[in-house]
């Protein structure tokens, strides 16, 4: 039986490193550490690999709940492949262990999640809300274009070539070389 941690930031300007401390001074033997949104679950190799990686009789051990996954569908569903294996899920800042084979478990399991979930969507809505008050105060330009329009243009004027041999050289989609090409 072996505790196996998880961490997780959400971007580059941030560090595992304290969590992996934490997860460490726990007694994790082996940490799964990554950088990406907690949004979905989609393209977290490092979750992935964690979630392969432990077997029967483990436990999963995260700092907090929100470090595993900030929707309930996605808390739910990694819950279940956990229970299917046999493994336990323990977040270190939130009550220590969980019993997601009791009800009792479930619930603070559920109400945990319920929390992560709100804490996305009210940090999304204070986004927007500042969005649009940059926008009317007419200093919101949105983020820089990651297309170089210029480029594009200068590879199917100067060099003939076609969107999808534009798209290759420049390691961009297709539709991001029609948006330049249509670009004022």
């Amino acid at each position: 039986m072996a505790l196996v941690g998880y961490a997780r930031v959400s971007s580059t300007d941030q560090s595992v490193e304290l969590q992996r401390e934490q997860l460490e001074a726990a007694g994790c033997e082996r940490v799964f550490a990554e950088t990406g949104s907690g949004k979905s679950v989609e393209g977290r190799d490092a979750l992935q690999d964690a979630l392969q990686w432990v077997r029967d009789g483990d436990t999963l051990v995260v700092t907090r709940l929100d470090r595993l996954a900030r929707s309930i569908p996605d808390l739910h569903g990694i819950a279940d492949k956990l229970k299917a294996k046999g493994v336990g899920l323990r977040a270190l800042q939130q009550g220590g262990q969980f019993d997601t084979t009791t009800a009792a478990g479930e619930l603070l399991f559920g109400i945990l999640g319920l929390f992560a979930q709100f804490e996305l969507a009210i940090r999304r809505e204070r986004q927007l809300e500042g969005i649009a008050k940059a926008k009317a105060a007419g200093v919101y330009r949105g983020r820089k274009p990651s297309v170089p329009t210029a480029e594009v243009k200068r590879l199917k004027a100067e060099e003939g070539l076609n969107n999808s041999q534009i798209a290759k050289r420049l390691s961009i989609s297709r539709a991001s070389v029609i948006r330049a090409l249509d670009a004022a």
